[in-house]
């Protein structure tokens, strides 16, 4: 079964996009705040797509569709793992990532959306290489 990636890679496209102009303007601008905020939603549409389409890429190891649809997003990750598709220390990020955007969800404050910029490093690299593992289901 293959697994369009498309969105994903575009969902990257424009993080990275984000990314790159934050760090062209001085921050406190709103220049700055416009960026930052694209970036955490990015962030945020990036993260729940890969969850997405590593969901479809388990599936296979489940026997039904029913058993695959009631696991979380942490749950996704973790059989993931269990299947070597990705490492352990691969999952405690995505965990923390997780962890992250749901902080983000429920406060848009500017000390989380700052959290979130020191996180968008290690999750371009780990998003780009999910993207390969899904891809090449």
């Amino acid at each position: 079964m293959s697994i369009n990636t498309e969105h994903l890679l575009r969902c990257i496209q424009t993080l990275e996009k984000s990314y790159e102009l934050i760090k062209t303007v001085d921050e406190g601008s709103i220049d700055y705040e416009m960026y930052r905020n694209s970036l955490v939603k990015s962030f945020e549409i990036t993260l729940e797509q890969a969850g997405k389409l590593l969901k479809k890429r388990i599936t296979p190891f489940f026997a039904s569709n029913k058993a695959v649809d009631s696991l979380n997003f942490k749950d996704i990750f973790r059989n993931a793992l269990k299947y070597s598709l990705i490492t352990e220390e691969e999952v405690l990020r995505w965990m923390k990532y997780r962890d992250n955007r749901n902080n983000t969800a429920h406060d848009y404050g500017k000390a989380f959306a700052e959290e979130t910029l020191t996180l968008i490093d290690d999750f371009l690299k780990d998003v780009k290489s999910l993207e390969k593992v899904i891809k090449n289901a």
